[in-house]
């Protein structure tokens, strides 16, 4: 059988794109991807999760969607499986143990990417940020953690409006003034932790470096894919 790479996708739906993108772009820096003949293998599950902006997520739902997601993958025959989605990330542990195959860590790979003696702060949704997924590991690479409290109502909006396929013009409105927000506090990086915010970052990347949780899982991907 041939080597094949396992995405569990749809988490949320409109990041599924973005993220293959990704994935295909690493094809071609890391190994000079050219033909159609190429590119690896993909089995894409776009997964529908219980996952809601206004209210509490129900984590026993939650985490058995997603178990049930990575173990339909793992039946295809994938070799490894990636998840573009932060959230899904509090239940790693766990779910890592419920399949045979690689699973690879959004969390892990994107502080990677991370240097030390920097101020930086995360854009994410409000379970992925309560659940210090990455401030243990910024305050662990010792550099100073920067979030106010008001930028989260901010960062829900964006999400909502990406969710909702509004403008890019409207959400555009809230990211510049969001961003704007982090560069005043004199923020080094800006670590862009929901994948459904990796369309939005590039305006600002001579103020601000931008650390784009996404990217970093697609590289790691395929390196994997790689071995």
């Amino acid at each position: 059988m041939k080597k094949s790479i396992g995405i569990l996708a749809g988490m949320g739906p409109r990041s599924t794109s973005p993220f293959l993108e990704s994935v295909l772009d690493q094809c071609q820096i890391q190994y000079g991807a050219k033909h159609d003949i190429d590119y690896p293998h993909i089995m894409i599950y776009s997964l529908p999760t219980p996952f809601y902006l206004d209210r509490p997520i129900d984590h026993k739902l939650m985490r058995e969607t997603i178990i049930e997601g990575i173990q339909h993958l793992e039946s295809t025959g994938v070799s490894c499986i990636a998840m573009p989605c932060n959230s899904a990330h509090i239940y790693f542990d766990e779910l890592k143990e419920k399949i045979s195959i690689p699973l690879l860590n959004i969390v892990e790979e994107t502080m990677k990417k991370v240097d030390s003696n920097k101020k930086i702060t995360i854009f994410a949704t409000e379970s992925t940020f309560n659940s210090e997924l990455y401030q243990k590991g910024i305050l662990n690479s010792d550099n100073q953690f920067i979030f106010r409290s008001d930028w989260q109502k901010k960062i829900n909006i964006i999400i909502q409006m990406i969710k909702e396929n509004k403008e890019i013009s409207e959400v555009n409105l809230y990211w510049n003034e969001l961003v704007k927000d982090a560069i005043a506090e004199d923020i080094d990086d800006i670590i862009i932790a929901c994948t459904d915010l990796s369309i939005l970052k590039n305006k600002f990347k001579n103020e601000v470096n931008f650390i784009d949780s996404s990217h970093a899982l697609a590289e790691s991907l395929i390196k994997e894919y790689l071995k």
